[in-house]
């Protein structure tokens, strides 16, 4: 989902905000962030539970701020933001749901459609991540204080090596 987000926040800015503005770069940068962070976070599951917490709430902070450019950038142009009971916020919903879903999935929405519609398709889409991203937290943080930390784990085998 991260990258949807990250391919739509290019497009869109592209569409709707100039190139020259400050806001295109934060708006890009924040979706890559997301993206990268969470793919550091997976390659780093393997040595550090706490590394991979720690990347994962930090691409969950990039994405937040992402939603807020969206948010300022509907109400800076006085367009609409959906409720999430907006039947077009559930039609991209259900897209959501879909298995094989890609960019190409929501492309009709980001790169044919009025900024408003853009805007808050993107905005359901960091929703749907967002929701993704903090049930991977809790699993992560249950794991964490189950199982603990790499450090703990090789001083308690060191402890039983000790004791042998």
């Amino acid at each position: 989902m991260s990258e949807i987000v990250y391919d739509a926040t290019v497009k869109f800015c592209g569409r709707f905000v100039s190139k020259f503005s400050r806001t295109t770069d934060q708006m890009v940068q924040a979706a890559r962030s997301g993206r990268q962070n969470i793919a550091e976070g997976s390659m780093a599951s393997a040595v550090s539970k706490e590394t991979e917490i720690k990347l994962v709430g930090v691409a969950r902070a990039s994405l937040e701020e992402l939603l807020l450019d969206y948010q300022d950038y509907l109400r800076q142009n006085g367009l609409k933001l959906w409720d999430k009971n907006d039947l077009k916020a559930s039609q991209i919903r259900a897209i959501g749901r879909v298995s094989d879903r890609s960019y190409m999935s929501y492309k009709i929405y980001v790169e044919d459609s009025p900024p408003e519609t853009a805007a808050n398709t993107i905005i359901c889409l960091i929703h749907q991540t967002n929701y993704l991203l903090d049930r991977q937290l809790r699993q992560l943080e249950e794991a964490f204080v189950k199982q603990g930390g790499l450090r703990e784990r090789m001083y308690q085998a060191r402890q039983k090596e000790r004791q042998k």
